[in-house]
């Protein structure tokens, strides 16, 4: 189930925002990434077809099973490195930085340890 980083880094989006105001459109993923409205339109669209999202008529897109799992287990990651990093004297935004880049590319095993110690 390997997606490229830019739909994990959408999905994780959604999943935010889902989390934040409840619904989510287009416009706001936009808002929250600094990208543009058409881009974030094209995303949408392929996330779409490859059964991650599902868009009603009104614009509110949700998650589908195999499209949460994704941003689940990114969101996790993201927020189990960042107050990590921040444990061991990484400033808060610099920490949000790299557990943005770090998130995708850890296996599954280093961040089982890093869970591992991050719980201790």
């Amino acid at each position: 189930m390997k997606i490229q980083e830019s739909a994990e880094n959408y999905l994780e989006t959604i999943l935010s925002l889902q989390k934040e105001k409840g619904t989510v459109r287009s416009i706001d993923i936009a808002n929250e990434l600094g990208f543009s409205k058409p881009s974030v339109s094209v995303a949408m669209k392929n996330l779409r077809e490859n059964d991650y999202i599902q868009i009603d008529d009104g614009g509110h897109i949700t998650l589908l099973p195999k499209g949460l799992v994704i941003a689940e287990k990114i969101f996790e990651r993201h927020t189990l490195l960042t107050e990590w990093l921040i444990s061991i004297g990484v400033s808060p935004e610099v920490a949000a930085e790299d557990a943005c880049r770090m998130e995708h590319v850890v296996s599954e095993e280093s961040f089982a340890a890093i869970k591992k110690l991050a719980s201790k």
